[in-house]
């Protein structure tokens, strides 16, 4: 037998080889469309977000329904909420597409209850829950269609209140809402913005507080 043909019987044995571990290592590759998709966001993750969406849009609607005739420094904090708010409401249904979920199509509240078994979080945080506008059950820190009328055909001081008064107990929900997820979900995007969110309406509540205080004012229960 030649060298050359040694050789070349050589090279065919370690290009099967060859083959043989690649095969291997493609394997796994070609079967993915059998095995289980994977899960872009749990069920606690998708409840709390599409609560969210839904308590987000109650606060922008507080926040238009400030009357003009009020403190500038009223006036901005309410323009700050309604920009962050927005902003996040498009994050939050950007990730509902992403699980084809329409919000309004799962049952309100329902993850929040599961975060704690059979506890209430909204009561466990000491937070009052008042009937949601549009239909929806009830929320933590969520303000009735009458308090949002009056809100509406308030002016001056009035309204300053009021808007302070509506928006600080919403944002003490909300917080309930978000550290019941933190506590929920190990880690990832929807944790990090729930805590986003309680560092966030943490400090605007804070400033609220002192707003009304300047007002004789106190926060709502």
């Amino acid at each position: 037998m030649t060298t050359t043909r040694v050789v070349r019987i050589a090279a065919f044995g370690c290009l099967a080889v060859m083959l043989v571990v690649l095969g291997a290592a493609v394997r796994p590759l070609m079967f993915t469309e059998q095995a289980a998709p994977a899960e872009i966001l749990s069920d606690n993750e998708i409840g709390f977000v599409h609560d969210m969406v839904v308590h987000h849009q109650q606060a922008l609607f507080i926040a238009q329904r400030l009357s003009v005739n009020v403190d500038p420094a009223v006036s901005r904090l309410a323009q700050q909420i309604d920009d962050s708010q927005r902003t996040e409401v498009g994050m939050m249904l950007g990730w509902l597409r992403l699980v084809n979920v329409t919000p309004g199509s799962r049952t309100p509240m329902e993850w929040m209850h599961s975060a704690s078994g059979t506890t209430d979080l909204a009561a466990h945080h000491g937070v009052v829950t008042s009937d949601a506008t549009h239909g929806q059950s009830s929320m933590p820190g969520m303000a009735t269609m009458a308090e949002l009328d009056s809100l509406t055909s308030a002016t001056g001081v009035d309204a300053e209140v009021l808007f302070l008064q509506l928006m600080e107990r919403h944002h003490r929900g909300g917080i309930v809402m978000a550290q019941a997820a933190d506590e929920l979900l190990a880690d990832g995007p929807v944790k990090q913005s729930a805590r986003d969110m309680i560092s966030t309406q943490g400090q605007e509540s804070g400033l609220m507080a002192l707003m009304l205080a300047q007002r004789s004012a106190q926060p709502l229960a």
